[in-house]
């Protein structure tokens, strides 16, 4: 799972770094009933196709998601007083190394055919830049800490536009906010919800995340990345009408390589086994 979703037909840049950071609890040998019931209703639940937002079962995983804590899934939380970041916007869009400096790791739970858990665990000011979730489905919970999100849905029909060389089409902005633990869980799909995102972590935070269907290059769902510039920077061609709304509400979405500074590491998952 870790390979094609950082990977996106590039490559994965693992800085495999010493631990010292990150902290985990001992295993434990019996499975906690939570996690154990999220595996069995995503199972029940999922087709490998997106499912419905308003449907009976999606609502009690939302719900059963949103309950569960980092102890769990077998985590600490990391240290409150860890200073190293620059916030959100302490470092300009062309000098991010100071941001993407310290590694994310990657927890793998379970992955098949039709979904994946998963756990990202942010160091402070780490950065999972602005990436896409094709006719994907995705709930996050944010197990500790404070994470900043920008989330961006395509404006349909698609509206392309080509300028020296560099094709940028319009998406229109979701969300820019601040997440906790006590936020409203949040839940893309593949046309609504902020189905491109990305990640700034403003303190030490965990995301436990629920892929359907998790990404699959042979079959389309590959992952890209993408830089967003605002709605001024491209002029929309002739014929095109206006957008509704104002424009600060818009941004052009250009497709990137995936970022050389973007650090990830594979974790072992020490939590709770789940019984498959």
């Amino acid at each position: 799972m870790l390979s094609r979703l950082f990977k996106a037909g590039e490559k994965v840049l693992f800085n495999l770094i010493n631990k010292k950071d990150f902290h985990m609890a001992s295993s434990n040998s019996e499975n906690p009933p939570k996690l154990q019931e999220l595996y069995e209703l995503c199972k029940s639940t999922f087709t490998g196709k997106a499912p419905s937002p308003a449907s009976t079962p999606v609502q009690k995983l939302m719900s059963l998601l949103d309950s569960v804590s980092p102890g769990d899934v077998g985590l600490e939380e990391e240290a409150q007083d860890d200073d190293r970041g620059y916030g959100v916007s302490g470092v300009s869009r062309v000098n991010r190394v100071g941001r993407w400096a310290q590694p994310i790791t990657f927890l793998d739970i379970h992955e098949c055919d039709t979904f994946t858990m998963c756990i990202f665990c942010f160091p402070t000011s780490s950065v999972i830049p602005l990436h896409d979730h094709p006719e994907m489905t995705v709930f996050s919970k944010i197990l500790y800490g404070s994470l900043h999100v920008k989330a961006y849905d395509w404006v349909e029909p698609p509206c392309v536009v080509t300028q020296d060389k560099t094709q940028a089409r319009l998406a229109k902005l979701v969300s820019d906010k601040v997440v906790t633990p006590q936020s409203e869980l949040p839940v893309l799909y593949p046309k609504t919800g902020g189905n491109l995102h990305c990640f700034t972590a403003l303190t030490p935070c965990a995301v436990l995340d629920v892929l359907t269907p998790p990404y699959n290059e042979s079959v389309g769902r590959s992952c890209s990345y993408y830089m967003d510039y605002p709605f001024s920077t491209f002029a929309l061609e002739e014929g095109v009408k206006r957008v509704e709304g104002k424009e600060d509400e818009y941004a052009w979405l250009v497709q990137i390589d995936t970022p050389d500074e973007l650090h990830m590491r594979p974790g072992s998952y020490t939590g709770p086994t789940i019984q498959v």
